[in-house]
């Protein structure tokens, strides 16, 4: 018994529960208490929830200082509502960069002809004539004056005058009378007396069709050339007038001033069965939309591809009311114009407008 007494104030305190693992004795105690349990759990996972705890907490600080020191990122701005252009297409905010290679060049400068084709399919030359004798007059006439004026002074003049041989022997006075209108008109009558007189006496009376024949008549430039050719003959012809060769630059399509260097240039761009028609349609645009001193860019159908847009007025209301002949409502040039123009046709000299 003293010995078992030893043996029992020897042995150990028995270990908590929590602290004995799936081996433990067979003298253990079979039940514990609920309370019992629940509190061995705390005591073992506590360690674990506070640290599970502890990082929480620190990475919402974190979060929370990311936060403060991250600028807010701005809304889009909101782009102020594009205005209309005349065709009801919306007009571009922002002028589009020139290109800046030859191929994107000749692309910007092509779908720009395309746009312009859409918008005049009824571009036509604006001067009224029956025949290449009449055109050749009255484009040397246009010099330094609108083609409204030329159409407005023809009629008499070839009434009095119908063919070369006639104005080649007509009396210089009354020519110059006839033609007063439209400026110019004693050194404009030397000229289209002057032909007259080369086309009778070197062409039997006919206006050439060749370009090398027709710039050795009096008068008569490139310019002048491709205008009969291209309208009378149907030969291929850039006709640079100062319509053309502004807005060209204007769409960096060359920088060139002398029309020759223009007419080169933009040739360069096109096949040559579109010279013709492209000299109309952009000339047609120069003199309705993108005028000189002041234009229309907010009522242009192709400022969306121009580099210049905003050179002019770009409210689409105050652009509206720049808008010349048929876009502006108004008479065209011709007094006979195409079967296909939308506008008015033109009122005979001292009619009332």
């Amino acid at each position: 018994m003293a010995n078992e007494g030893a043996s029992r104030a020897a042995r150990p305190p028995a270990e908590p529960a929590a602290a004995e693992g799936p081996g433990e004795s067979p003298a253990a105690p079979a039940k514990r208490s609920g309370t019992s349990r629940t509190a061995d759990t705390e005591r073992a996972a506590g360690p674990v929830t506070k640290r599970t705890a502890a990082k929480k907490t620190a990475a919402n600080k974190t979060a929370a200082k990311a936060a403060v020191k991250a600028p807010a990122k701005k809304a889009p701005a909101k782009r102020a509502p594009a205005g209309k252009a005349s065709g009801g297409r919306a007009v571009s905010a922002k002028a589009p960069a020139a290109p800046r290679t030859r191929t994107g060049l000749v692309r910007q400068a092509r779908r720009i002809n395309r746009e312009l084709a859409d918008v005049y399919p009824y571009a036509h030359p604006e001067l009224d004539f029956e025949n290449p004798f009449q055109l050749l007059v009255a484009t040397v006439l246009s010099a330094q004056t609108t083609d409204l004026r030329v159409n407005q002074t023809t009629p008499a003049l070839f009434a009095a005058y119908p063919t070369p041989e006639d104005l080649a022997a007509a009396n210089p006075e009354e020519v110059e009378e006839l033609i007063r209108p439209t400026g110019f008109f004693r050194a404009k009558t030397k000229s289209i007396m002057g032909l007259s007189a080369a086309l009778r006496d070197e062409f039997d009376g006919e206006v050439p069709g060749r370009l090398e024949d027709l710039v050795k008549l009096p008068g008569v430039g490139r310019k002048t050339a491709f205008v009969v050719l291209g309208n009378a003959f149907g030969v291929p012809g850039i006709t640079v007038d100062t319509h053309f060769g502004r807005l060209v630059r204007r769409w960096k399509w060359t920088e060139e001033t002398d029309p020759d260097k223009v007419e080169a240039a933009v040739g360069a761009l096109f096949p040559k069965s579109e010279w013709t028609m492209l000299s109309h349609r952009v000339i047609f645009h120069g003199r309705r939309i993108c005028h000189s001193r002041r234009p229309a860019c907010g009522a242009c159908p192709i400022a969306p591809l121009c580099p210049s847009y905003g050179e002019g007025e770009t409210d689409p209301e105050k652009a509206s009311k720049l808008l010349k002949y048929e876009k502006g409502g108004m008479p065209g040039q011709r007094l006979k114009p195409p079967p296909d123009y939308p506008g008015k046709a033109a009122p005979p000299l001292g009619a009332a407008g």
